[in-house]
């Protein structure tokens, strides 16, 4: 098969007639000093029209250019792909013939939702290039200002219930039928819909959950589940296939858990999404996890730790070696906090590892192992070969058993910075949690250099942000009288379209910071109880995680519920 080759865009601009030699020069050599693309140099410098560019970068890949003065979109291509995903996309249905449909883009560059418009829609997808603006005047004429919502889409399916095959879970067990109810127009668009609306609001995980009487979708959105409209509950088998199709699962099991991956590409950035299933008494369950990295700021200046205990962490996480722990229940950002971390001292100099369940984002630079225990590769295994890679900095996804506790001790004293996670209500509770796993004190107290508690709190939507003055009931909750709060202001978000009338928009952390030093050393090989461990660290600076959330609430961060319900048992 022979390659195409593909022509520079300089020279295609030039044979064309609408740069001279010149003016290519020009264009040349301001993109080797800014760095930026030929094409958008010459538009800036008025040397061609974004028609022009277009036109050059269709020729570049092979597409053909296209003004809408001359094309009007057929109503059969138009009804194949939801306004929502065309508004997104930036794309428009032009004619669908002989199995294939022709998609107008606004960028030729990124050209991934052809691919994905084909797997989607199961039929040839064909690409030609127009103006972003011609495209979103013609979307506005074909669909409106507004694009699809769930509702409007299950009313649209309500009336063609009759018409669409959509059967109990019982009742279908042949493949190609399991096939053909997942690639329904209705569904197809539905499911779409769904996962791109749960990708804008945020959302960390979806749920599709069946009952006898209903089938309910819930988003959870900074750590609290929100229901949003329910399809019929006939929709069941047909939605959980369509779900299944997308993300690569076997369709007709339906008596076994099944794991699998759905990569969507949105407004030019990958989304990663986890797909799980579980058989229930009426249809499989179904949850999946949105892993957006656009959504969490990997940062050590985003996490929400204060300046003081930033500093703090900073200086511990550049030594040599010794073992940093992150603390705390499942979904409070522990793994977000330690990848902050490893982004901060990932330098060419050192050799980074980690291995987790699963690898959740991708760190350029840093070699990541996901565990696999079905053929009994867990972290012990993992961690035992990756200190045969020679590398500098390690991170466990999680410490669980005395296996994995003793050799991140030991890598810690061979040299290494081990970073891991624990589940533990504080911070010195995980000294107490790793005697009870089998570790030596001697060698806890010899290698811990730090243990970061955490929690996630909601943060007040600051376009409807107010002051109030806080309840008897709700100071009661924090301990505090009304000579506490004198000279203080207290706020709450109104609720608001832009937060969806919650009050609430994303979400920090909250932290409890224990740096091990002599005195805490010494405690740890005596076996204190961990509230003796709990007063050395105040002692030494400590901000429990209710003090820590008290000055969030202070600061205007966060609300007095918040912090009530991430810090009750921990005052």
């Amino acid at each position: 098969m022979t390659a195409r080759i593909v022509r520079l865009l300089g020279g295609i601009l030039r044979d064309l007639g609408i740069v001279t030699e010149e003016q290519l020069k020009q264009g040349l050599s301001n993109q080797k000093k800014t760095g930026k693309l030929l094409g958008r140099v010459l538009v800036e410098f008025g040397f061609i029209t974004e028609k022009e560019l277009l036109k050059a970068l269709g020729m570049q890949i092979g597409l053909q250019s296209i003004d809408f003065k001359d094309i009007t979109p057929s109503k059969e291509a138009l009804q194949m792909v939801s306004p929502a995903l065309c508004k997104l996309y930036k794309i428009l249905p032009i004619k669908f013939e002989r199995n294939t449909l022709t998609i107008a883009v606004s960028d030729p560059l990124d050209l991934k939702i052809l691919d994905d418009l084909k797997f989607m829609l199961n039929c040839n997808v064909k690409g030609v290039v127009a103006e972003e603006s011609d495209i979103e005047s013609v979307l506005t004429d074909s669909f409106g200002t507004q694009g699809d919502s769930i509702e409007g889409l299950l009313d649209e399916i309500g009336k063609k219930i009759p018409m669409l095959k959509v059967q109990k879970p019982d009742d279908v067990t042949d493949t190609l039928a399991l096939q053909e109810l997942a690639s329904q127009a209705p569904v197809v668009r539905l499911v779409n819909l769904i996962l791109l609306q749960a990708i804008k609001d945020r959302a960390s995980d979806i749920h599709f959950e069946p009952f006898e009487n209903e089938f309910k979708i819930r988003y959870r959105v900074d750590g609290i589940l929100y229901e949003i409209s329910h399809p019929p509950t006939n929709l069941n088998l047909a939605i959980t296939s369509r779900l299944k199709v997308i993300s690569n699962l076997d369709i007709a099991e339906r008596r076994l858990p099944q794991d699998g991956r759905i990569m969507i590409s949105m407004e030019g950035k990958e989304v990663d999404l986890r797909v799980s299933t579980l058989p229930t008494v009426f249809g499989e369950s179904v949850v999946i996890r949105v892993l957006d990295r656009t959504v969490v700021s990997l940062s050590l200046d985003q996490v929400g730790l204060r300046e003081d205990a930033k500093k703090i962490l900073m200086e511990i996480i550049h030594k040599p070696n010794g073992m940093v722990l992150a603390t705390g229940p499942t979904g409070c950002g522990k793994t977000t906090t330690l990848y902050s971390c490893l982004r901060a001292v990932n330098k060419i100099d050192y050799k980074i590892i980690t291995t987790e369940d699963p690898v959740e984002y991708d760190i350029q630079g840093i070699i990541q192992v996901p565990i696999k225990p079905k053929i009994n590769l867990n972290f012990a295994t993992c961690l035992r070969h990756i200190l045969r890679q020679d590398p500098d900095i390690v991170m466990v996804g999680e410490i669980r058993d005395t296996e994995t506790v003793q050799i991140a001790i030991q890598a810690s004293l061979t040299g290494h910075l081990v970073f891991s996670t624990l589940h533990t209500n504080d911070a010195p509770g995980a000294i107490t949690r790793m005697i009870n796993m089998g570790a030596e004190p001697y060698l806890i107290s010899s290698t811990l250099e730090a243990i970061l508690a955490q929690r996630l709190v909601r943060v007040i939507c600051q376009k409807c942000k107010e002051v109030y003055i806080p309840s008897a009931k709700e100071l009661e909750e924090l301990e505090m009288g009304s000579k506490d709060i004198k000279g203080r202001k207290f706020y709450r978000g109104r609720g608001c379209e832009h937060c969806s009338n919650t009050g609430y928009k994303g979400r920090t952390g909250i932290f409890e910071l224990l740096v091990i030093n002599d005195e805490i050393r010494s405690l740890i090989t005596q076996k204190v109880q961990t509230g003796t461990l709990r007063d050395a660290g105040r002692r030494a600076g400590m901000r429990t995680l209710r003090e820590d959330g008290l000055m969030k609430i202070f600061d205007g961060v966060t609300t007095i519920e918040e912090v009530a319900r991430e810090t009750l048992q921990y005052r």
